[in-house]
């Protein structure tokens, strides 16, 4: 007899429900969220697992990871689809989603999502905190020209380099101005430093990335854009089709189809928004800041005379990104004329 389980993790303890293949429960348990206390629970010799849920968030990927080096058939579940799913339940509890996570097993109504190699969430580590400390920076800086300007003390136009001497001199001749400032500026000279650091190391990686390097031959793709993609996408056999990365990346129309109603809408915005948003400014680069042409510009610059520079950046993000999975899976460099195109 086949049986499933279905696992509602939070960061303390798990609800573990298995069921048989008729939806019988067979055994209800809560254990701490810890592989070792999952595994003593999944690895019983009595239950021959089919298939065992748990729900994509914080603590998926270690579970997953360990499960699944187990030997266990364990299926991350993606979340908006099992939340639409449980909302029919009544009331709402750790055991009664463990419940439903099980029967969604059984039936096979889930939507599974990829969990990423361990090399690739590093270096999805390695590009969060980059951005982050950016973030950081920035506000730090605007917070800077905010709060001087109460003074009329204008920082105007200035370079990263240059901001740190453009704040001393507005305020050299107001030692209680300089003494409020002085802190923030050790903070913003700090996290540039760190930046930096960071960013070195993003780029000694793409270095040594032969994907990487041939995504750059793309006009608009950078470094950042490059690895980005490398550790979102991480394999990318899991796609059918190369058309179909643009609406992982949440860059197709979404569609209201009823009776006799049927409206295209905006971009559906799912899928990792990271990506997303560096597929953008790689397409809004292309467009504005590069001087280069190509066939790939070509097309994008008649959207834009048709529908607007907005929509064609968007329809040329989405090509990017089948564009740059195509170059991945055929081992090939971005082709700048029609005619190479054609060939």
């Amino acid at each position: 007899m086949d049986h499933f389980a279905g696992l509602d993790v939070s960061v303390k303890e798990t609800s573990i429900c298995i069921v048989n293949d008729t939806g019988k429960i067979v055994r209800e348990v809560k254990v701490p969220s810890e592989p070792e206390a999952l595994l003593q629970v999944l690895m019983n010799p009595a239950y021959h697992f089919k298939r065992i849920g748990l729900e994509a968030g914080p603590l998926s990927q270690w579970l997953f990871s360990a499960l699944a080096e187990a030997g266990l058939p364990v299926i991350c579940v993606e979340t908006r689809h099992m939340r639409a799913v449980l909302m029919a339940q009544i009331n709402k509890t750790d055991r009664n989603d463990a419940r439903g996570i099980a029967q969604m097993m059984r039936a096979g109504l889930y939507r599974p999502v990829h969990v990423k190699a361990l090399r690739s969430q590093k270096l999805r580590m390695l590009l969060t905190n980059r951005k982050l400390l950016q973030a950081k920076a920035i506000a730090v800086e605007n917070d800077l020209r905010a709060t001087l300007r109460n003074f009329g003390l204008k920082v105007g136009m200035v370079g990263t380099a240059k901001f740190d001497a453009r704040i001393k001199e507005l305020v050299e001749n107001l030692p209680d101005l300089a003494m409020l400032v002085e802190p923030l500026l050790i903070v913003r000279r700090v996290l540039r430093e760190q930046i930096d650091i960071l960013h070195r190391r993003l780029l000694a990686v793409v270095r040594n990335d032969d994907v990487c390097r041939r995504l750059m031959t793309i006009p608009g793709v950078g470094p950042v854009v490059a690895l980005t993609y490398r550790v979102t996408v991480d394999v990318p056999a899991r796609f059918k089709n190369s058309k179909a990365v643009g609406a992982v990346f949440g860059l197709t129309p979404t569609r209201y189809q009823s009776g006799e109603s049927d409206r295209t809408g905006r971009i559906s915005r799912c899928g990792d928004e990271m990506m997303r948003v560096m597929l953008y400014e790689a397409a809004q680069s292309m467009l504005v800041v590069s001087t280069k042409w190509s066939w790939l510009k070509a097309w994008a610059m008649k959207i834009a005379k048709n529908r607007g520079m907005k929509k064609a950046i968007v329809a040329l993000a989405r090509r990017l990104a089948v564009i740059m999975h195509r170059i991945w899976v055929d081992g090939t460099e971005f082709r700048w004329t029609k005619e190479v195109v054609a060939a």
